[in-house]
């Protein structure tokens, strides 16, 4: 009876704790950890909505840049941050979902954090260098089949999104062509813009405003259906290759054991961040989709996630070094 009642003691002061913490969450400054470049994808995403956020919660939302090992490292510092709502990542599909598969992860993508919400989707948009002669997937495919493992396309990072779609793609096209890793979607694009490479499936968000320019040319998305951000670009898969989709989710999560109230704060600070006309203008031009789903809703799409990047991994026998 007494180590029953210990316990019940415990826990009652756990939630007491939790409640006070809750009432006056936030009362300092968050830390938004990205596990990734400045300039991507996923930072360009972060930097659009962290001030909207701030409004929201009446506290400034500071960016953290963490790179490293495709996001392992910034995942795993918000993994084992306080559970207190001050620490939360900006993490993608690479850093929850794909990596499950790739590496041996210090940290676990779906019990290691509290999902808030996703901020916004994106496709990865195949870009090629101005001096590259092909104009489109078809052509692309072509000049890889014309000349195997002699054209270069550069990626995020061993493992990442950008990485994974070259990997589908020269799968399902039946074709080979030369992998170049960078640390990060904005190393890689840089390499790109020089013409260090060919091209690549870049973030739509960092890749956009240099198609825009005429700097880089885009040949497609790689998401099922068009993009409203870039309606003018074909789908890979209407391009040639049929079921081909690498859609790119963007969202906050929290470390695991975060109070509820405190999650469902943020979620709504979100919610009303993505819903405002300026940000979603601004997400469209740099071809991204405002979303907002439920903390439930955003749990379980990285869990289903987790296993369909494990079969798209094991199909391309992709290893990592």
């Amino acid at each position: 009876m007494k180590k029953i009642l210990t316990c019940l003691t415990g826990a009652l002061l756990v939630g007491s704790v939790d409640s006070a913490l809750s009432q006056h969450y936030p009362a300092r400054p968050i830390r938004m950890v990205v596990p990734f470049a400045a300039g991507g994808g996923t930072d360009v995403v972060a930097r659009v909505i962290a001030p909207k956020l701030g409004q929201q919660l009446g506290q400034n939302v500071i960016i953290d840049n963490r790179t490293g090992a495709s996001g392992n490292v910034g995942a795993e510092i918000v993994a084992r941050a306080a559970p207190d709502g001050y620490t939360v990542i900006m993490g993608n599909v690479s850093s929850h979902a794909i990596n499950a598969s790739v590496f041996k992860l210090p940290y676990d993508p779906v019990k290691d954090f509290a999902a808030v919400s996703v901020v916004a989707i994106a496709a990865n948009v195949l870009v090629v260098h101005p001096s590259f002669a092909a104009k489109s997937v078809r052509e692309l495919i072509a000049a890889a089949a014309a000349a195997p493992g002699k054209i270069d396309y550069a990626s995020a990072g061993n493992g990442s999104p950008a990485h994974l779609a070259g990997e589908l793609f020269k799968l399902l096209a039946k074709v080979e062509m030369n992998h170049v890793p960078y640390n990060g979607n904005a190393p890689a694009l840089t390499a790109l813009l020089g013409g260090q490479v060919a091209l690549m499936f870049s973030a739509m968000p960092a890749a956009i405003p240099h198609v825009r320019t005429g700097k880089l040319r885009a040949l497609a998305v790689t998401s099922l259906k068009r993009m409203s951000g870039a309606p003018e670009l074909p789908t890979i898969a209407e391009s040639g290759l049929p079921g081909f989709d690498v859609t790119q989710w963007i969202g906050i999560f929290a470390p695991a054991a975060t109070p509820q109230p405190i999650v469902d704060r943020i979620y709504a600070a979100v919610v009303a961040s993505v819903k405002q006309p300026d940000l979603i203008e601004r997400y469209e031009t740099l071809g991204a989709e405002p979303l907002g789903n439920t903390p439930k809703e955003f749990a379980s799409l990285v869990a289903s996630d987790v296993k369909r990047w494990a079969e798209i991994v094991r199909a391309a026998k992709l290893k990592i070094d």
